[in-house]
């Protein structure tokens, strides 16, 4: 089932899975950074379920833990750059 606000859908458990593209407009990314979080390991393809398409989804809890990663990893990288 869509979820209301029109990202996502809900599983019968409440949860929230979202595809590459909704994640991207649910985070107010590009789909190019989602496929970076992908590649670098943020998001674990390997976890990924799939929806009826065939495609990549992910939970909210897994998008929202990848963000934080990754926001984790950039203000590392800008420590060290300024140190």
């Amino acid at each position: 089932m869509p979820h209301p606000d029109g990202h996502g859908r809900e599983d019968a458990g409440g949860t929230i899975w979202f595809t590459i593209a909704q994640a991207a407009a649910f985070t107010r990314r590009s789909v190019q950074t989602i496929y970076s979080w992908e590649r670098r390991g943020h998001l674990d393809r390997t976890t990924a379920a799939t929806d009826e398409h065939g495609r990549r989804i992910y939970s909210q809890a897994q998008i929202a833990a990848a963000e934080r990663r990754a926001r984790r990893n950039a203000a590392a990288a800008r420590r060290i750059a300024h140190a």
